[in-house]
């Protein structure tokens, strides 16, 4: 093992998360990685099995990010939580850590839907709610919201290291299923394939353009507008480059796998190494003081039954469920937004860069203060002690939105006003000791629904929610959230429901019609409470049965 230098006079005894992982872990790792020769990449010979992987890569990032959201969340977060000053310091800055690794992740999830868009491929924001059903991915890959611990560390490393590092998943997460037969050069229709590592799906669709480029051409296969690139000057990242050919795609897959898993042989200041320095500095304080516990008792719970088995608990808290809704609200419709975004039609620079911030004022200003909140607040009964964590759940698929721009900013704004109301009946109702904390979040909404509906023209109904912060009438609203969510009202009784915390109305189990797993679906309890064809199934892409 190689010796550490020791630490200059007056320095803390332990290596930083900042120090590029420069403890006795990241020494050993560094004698274990990158002697491997990397994966043969799998074959992909026509457009639909690249934007097929494409889309499994969208998956991992989006599903890798919310990953790494929850472990932040979980942190304590000041010394009234027991902390000692040297303590939240560390904490601070493994969180800090994490949230930049939870933004990049997020960067990568833009680079890849600039893939896409400049092959001809819409975006793909859909993924399975997690934990990831068995098979959903290759062995070996398993997605879990996991609170900061070692366990979530070293599930972090596994998914970030780089190829030909011989690393095992965390206990209790070594994913199910078996490896699928490779596709061959005859294989017509696209279907999942073996990936060891990220790094090695990235490596084979690089693999992949290089040679439909080669075989084809590259104005056969880069056939996007280019206008449709996410840039810098729409999100503020530099790496977000602009795919129009051949090179620029390569930079961005580049990009992709040097921030995740570094150039090979050099991961210190990438994701896998800035895990190994975390984890470093974790172990060493819990040597140091037994007891210190640097996390709140947070457990992975959802408002709602999902549609398999998952063995995830149900939060019973009323007020808890109620906050988590509003958080999975607000993370549905900026995903609606980005997705518009990637697939918008008649916007103009303007309007695509008001898109553009209204996704980070959502990150920001919503997202993140309510994922602090939810982790201080109780599951609830049978969960004594235990507090709740953001619980990302997709109840359907959010490319439902018109192709039409007006049409869409009019359901954003709708979608987004509903929000609003719900965090201020939340202020004045059963969380009003929430109040405070409440207040921005709802200032928040309201400041970015008007930047949307400023863009509607003057005749339209909803162009009204860009006068001001106020709200709509109450019982406009009302009526809006209860025929668009079920929030306020529950769908008609049926067997196998059980009853929403948050309301005290029962709740149907999610539908399985859509294309992905892990979604329900919210048209099943509109129709049965409007008294269509007695509880038929009225959403986007069902065949009329019941959900």
């Amino acid at each position: 093992m190689t010796e550490t230098s020791p630490s200059p006079p007056g320095a803390s005894p332990f290596s930083r998360a900042s120090d590029g992982g420069r403890g006795r872990l990241a020494d050993v790792m560094a004698t274990r990685g990158g002697s491997a020769a990397p994966e043969a990449p799998f074959v992909i010979e026509h457009r639909e099995a690249l934007i097929y992987m494409l889309c499994e890569a969208a998956e991992l990032e989006h599903g890798i990010m919310c990953q790494y959201l929850f472990a932040a969340f979980s942190l304590k977060q000041s010394a009234d939580e027991g902390l000692s000053d040297t303590e939240v310091a560390a904490v601070r800055r493994w969180r800090a850590t994490v949230s930049q690794v939870a933004t990049q992740e997020m960067l990568h999830l833009a680079l890849v839907h600039n893939l896409l868009s400049a092959i001809g491929a819409a975006p793909h924001l859909a993924r399975p709610n997690l934990p990831a059903p068995a098979g959903h991915y290759p062995a070996g890959v398993q997605l879990a919201l996991l609170p900061f611990g070692e366990q979530a560390l070293r599930h972090f490393m596994f998914l970030e290291r780089p190829e030909g590092m011989d690393l095992e998943d965390a206990d209790g997460l070594a994913a199910m299923g078996q490896a699928v037969p490779v596709m061959s050069e005859r294989d017509i229709v696209p279907r999942g394939q073996d990936f060891a590592t990220v790094g090695h799906l990235y490596r084979s669709i690089e693999a992949g353009i290089t040679r439909l480029a080669a075989k084809h051409g590259e104005n056969w296969l880069f056939v996007g507008p280019r206008r449709a690139q996410a840039t810098q000057a729409h999100f503020g990242w530099p790496e977000l480059v602009a795919v129009t050919d051949l090179a620029s795609a390569q930079r961005a897959i580049d990009t992709i796998l040097e921030q995740g898993e570094g150039p090979r042989g050099h991961w210190r200041n990438a994701h896998f190494g800035k895990f190994v320095a975390v984890l470093d500095e974790y172990q060493q304080l819990r040597a140091a003081n037994p007891a210190f516990d640097p996390v709140r008792p947070v457990m992975a719970a959802n408002v709602r039954p999902p549609e398999r088995d998952a063995g995830v608990p149900l939060i019973t808290d009323p007020l808890t469920a109620r906050v988590t809704d509003l958080f999975n609200v607000g993370y549905e419709v900026l995903l609606q937004i980005f997705e518009r975004f990637f697939a918008h039609t008649e916007e103009t620079d303007t309007q695509l860069k008001t898109l553009a911030d209204a996704t980070i004022g959502l990150m920001l200003r919503v997202i993140k203060p309510l994922g602090d909140l939810i982790t201080t607040l109780p599951v609830g009964a049978g969960y004594a002690g235990a507090t709740a964590g953001p619980s990302f759940e997709l109840f359907y698929e959010t490319d439902y939105l018109m192709p039409r721009r007006e049409a869409a900013w009019a359901l954003l704004t709708e979608r987004l006003a509903e929000a609003a109301w719900l965090c201020s009946e939340i202020r004045t109702g059963r969380g009003s000791g929430l109040a405070g904390q409440l207040a921005p979040v709802v200032t928040a909404i309201r400041e970015i629904t008007a930047t949307l509906a400023a863009h509607l023209p003057a005749e339209s109904p909803h162009a009204a929610l860009a006068t001001g912060p106020a709200p709509l009438e109450s019982a406009t609203l009302a009526e809006m959230l209860a025929t668009e969510n079920g929030l306020l009202n529950g769908a008609a009784p049926a067997p196998d429901q059980q009853r929403d915390p948050a309301t005290g109305e029962r709740r149907g189990r999610a539908c399985a019609k859509r294309r992905r797993p892990g979604t329900g679906c919210r048209f099943w309890a509109t129709a049965t409470r409007n008294g269509r064809s007695g509880g038929t199934c009225r959403g986007p892409g069902s065949r009329g049965r019941g959900g």
